[in-house]
């Protein structure tokens, strides 16, 4: 509280200061008379001009650049200074932000009576803007050298452009997929046929050297033993092969991304007469030592390669199994290899393992996991470093969630039926509803899947919070700032997942909660 008052008073002797050197002429004598409570502390000033310097040399905050940098209209700002009321935000967070979080008519209502920041002109405002500051460069034997102040200013502007460039490749990405979506139903309505089909961004549309980096993930053993200690994901795809060997009998078996090939010898020892292993990696070479140490080299045989890109041997399989599923099932895209392998190589009636696929999300209240990872950057041994939550948030974050912290219900997503899906399954927009469980503070939105296997001895496992843990823990979507639900409370939202506008393995995923939009990345 001292800090706080200290900062006030300081603020206060400024503002007399700016008062005493700018009389404010430019304003009539009504407009003079207003008083105008600042937007970050409780200095108040009489006059417009001061108050908006008082803005930028206490808190480092320029409403007129804002204005432009956000390309605020008067409907926009009017929401701008009601959000900066009513959530007590700092000049500090307000500057880091790239995204207009408080474009809702919610703010529309003026959260103060009679706000005097609600009367500026429009006109009046775009006529005060900073200049840019001028920094002196030196420049001897061809280089040239910047301040540390310049420096550090270009840094900023180099990674706000970044973040906006970032932003709208993503709108381009969503704009043309909508077109394309349109094109396709107006093909529909006026030819009353079947369009033909779009083409569709998947692994098969990239080289092979484009995608090395990805196959050189599953090259290192420490991968391999993560999986195979999971026992809750091994276990399950042993117990569908054997629990269901009647089915597999004498059957031939694709094993799809074989990896140390453990499935294709659940496979084996179910009984399939032959089972033919893909793998990319280099681990493929051990696999044919570890195939041949167990004497199932006449019934395994193994391939490397990507499957779009090999020879196979055959004409169709019996069954295709693979553990395709990445962390929010969909990261990775290795769904695209075995939806190719079901069109091209799965005979009529054939069986794939798993089948079918849910994507769900639930809500989280690890108050302490927000200080500790986001809040933590509001003072890091006495420095602000606001600028790096923006950063933080965006990555989608994998880790097991601590289940007593779970504080609503569970929302499904999306079901996936593996014998219908395509590779455009990745790119969809799901509404949902979280009822509250529990008074508290919404910090994140926890994202898993559920697999099973849908045989005459059916299996299936679940990566939730609620569940055994396993490799693939859970995604968690951090929210930039908490939110306050009660006992009883629907929390409505809109989860939007896309590939990512670079990576062909990667997501973009858009939460849309409460008025407010998020971004996050899977790359």
């Amino acid at each position: 509280m001292t800090e706080k008052i200290s900062v006030n008073n300081r603020c206060h002797e400024i503002s007399n200061d700016l008062s005493d050197s700018d009389s404010g002429d430019d304003w009539d004598e009504i407009e003079e008379a207003q008083v105008i409570s600042c937007l970050f502390c409780t200095q108040e000033c009489n006059d417009r001009s001061v108050a908006l310097k008082h803005l930028e040399v206490c808190h480092d905050f320029s409403l007129p650049n804002f204005k432009i940098k956000h390309a605020l209209d008067m409907y926009s700002y009017i929401k701008l200074i009601n959000f900066i009321r009513k959530k007590n935000v700092s000049s500090y967070d307000l500057n880091a932000l790239n995204i207009k979080i408080w474009d809702s008519d919610e703010y529309l209502t003026p959260f103060i009576p009679d706000d005097a920041w609600l009367m500026f002109d429009m006109e009046e405002l775009e006529e005060k803007v900073t200049k840019p500051a001028a920094y002196p460069v030196n420049s001897e034997n061809g280089c040239v050298t910047l301040s540390e102040i310049h420096f550090a200013e270009l840094q900023r502007t180099i990674q706000s452009l970044k973040a906006q460039l970032e932003q709208r490749e993503l709108a381009c990405l969503s704009a043309k997929q909508q077109i394309d979506e349109m094109k396709e139903h107006a093909h529909r309505l006026v030819l009353d046929d079947d369009p033909p089909p779009l083409k569709e961004r998947c692994v098969k549309s990239v080289s092979c050297d484009i995608d090395k980096g990805y196959f050189n993930t599953y090259s290192h053993f420490a991968i391999h033993h993560e999986m195979l200690t999971d026992k809750v994901r091994t276990e399950s795809y042993r117990d569908a092969l054997l629990m269901n060997s009647h089915t597999f009998h004498n059957c031939l078996m694709l094993d799809v991304g074989c990896g140390t090939g453990i499935l294709s010898m659940f496979a084996a020892k179910s009984g399939c007469r032959k089972v033919i292993s893909i793998d990319q990696s280099d681990i493929i070479y051990q696999a044919m030592d570890i195939v041949r140490e167990n004497n199932l080299d006449d019934v395994i045989t193994l391939k490397k390669g990507r499957l779009e890109d090999i020879e196979l041997g055959v004409d169709k399989v019996d069954a295709i199994v693979s553990e395709w599923m990445g962390y929010f099932l969909l990261f990775e895209g290795m769904l695209d290899t075995v939806v190719y392998a079901r069109d091209h190589y799965l005979s009529p009636g054939g069986k794939l393992l798993p089948n079918r696929c849910t994507l769900s999300i639930v809500g989280s209240g690890d108050t302490k996991r927000y200080v500790d990872l986001v809040d933590y950057w509001s003072n890091v041994y006495g420095f602000k470093m606001s600028c790096m939550k923006a950063e933080v948030i965006r990555e989608a974050n994998i880790e097991t969630c601590n289940a007593q912290e779970i504080i609503t219900s569970v929302a499904q997503l999306q079901s996936f039926d593996l014998y219908k899906v395509d590779t455009n399954c990745v790119n969809f927009s799901s509404t949902f509803e979280l009822s509250v469980k529990k008074t508290g503070s919404l910090t994140a939105i926890v994202g898993y899947f559920d697999v099973f296997f849908d045989l005459d001895n059916p299996i299936s496992f679940s990566t939730g919070p609620q569940a055994t843990p396993t490799h693939w823990k859970q995604t968690v979507f951090s929210l930039s700032e908490p939110i306050s639900i009660s006992e009883g409370e629907t929390v409505s939202g809109k989860l939007i997942c896309r590939r990512h506008v670079k990576d062909i393995r990667g997501l973009i995923i858009t939460i849309q909660l409460k008025n407010t939009s998020q971004v996050y990345h899977l790359d």
